[in-house]
């Protein structure tokens, strides 16, 4: 079936090890880098935070993937052991029994349901979730090392 002169098909595809995201658009293709996907910046902020000279003296992490595909069977045993929907994907135990968490998105993604419920429910214990939005690894690390710098300036004597 051929597709209309007008209409876009995109794809996400690996080219010599490069995730890249080809385009067709009528007629003309384009080929650009395709953004990462979320869990390489959680990767690359998990790197970068532990890098950190503050790290372990002045705030650990943990971190979530909620999100991750799981069969029927490793979705209902993760949920019986407490895993909820719409966590943050990142926490953070800054000293004096402070907790700060952020949640990832690549570019102008955006919070699923479950999120948005579950981020509204922190925020009534007063629990606030921060969004980092990034589009390379890079800009992930830096952002949230910013943010982390920013929490413990913000809880220091």
């Amino acid at each position: 079936m051929a597709s209309s002169p007008k209409s876009t098909q995109t794809q996400t595809t690996r080219v010599n090890g490069q995730r890249v995201r080809i385009v067709t658009r009528g007629g003309k293709v384009t080929v650009k880098q395709a953004p990462p996907k979320e869990w390489e910046g959680q990767a690359a902020q998990v790197r970068a935070l532990r890098a950190l000279p503050e790290y372990g003296k002045q705030f650990l992490l943990a971190g979530d993937q909620n999100s991750a595909k799981r069969g029927p069977r490793a979705q209902q045993e993760a949920i019986a052991a407490g895993m909820t929907p719409g966590e943050a994907d990142m926490r953070v135990y800054l000293a004096g029994g402070r907790l700060r968490m952020f949640e990832n998105k690549v570019g102008k993604g955006r919070l699923s349901p479950a999120q948005v419920d579950r981020h509204a429910a922190l925020a009534r214990l007063g629990h606030h979730v921060e969004v980092v939005r990034f589009a390379s690894v890079s800009e992930a690390a830096d952002k949230a090392v910013a943010l982390v710098r920013s929490w413990l300036a913000a809880n220091s004597p």
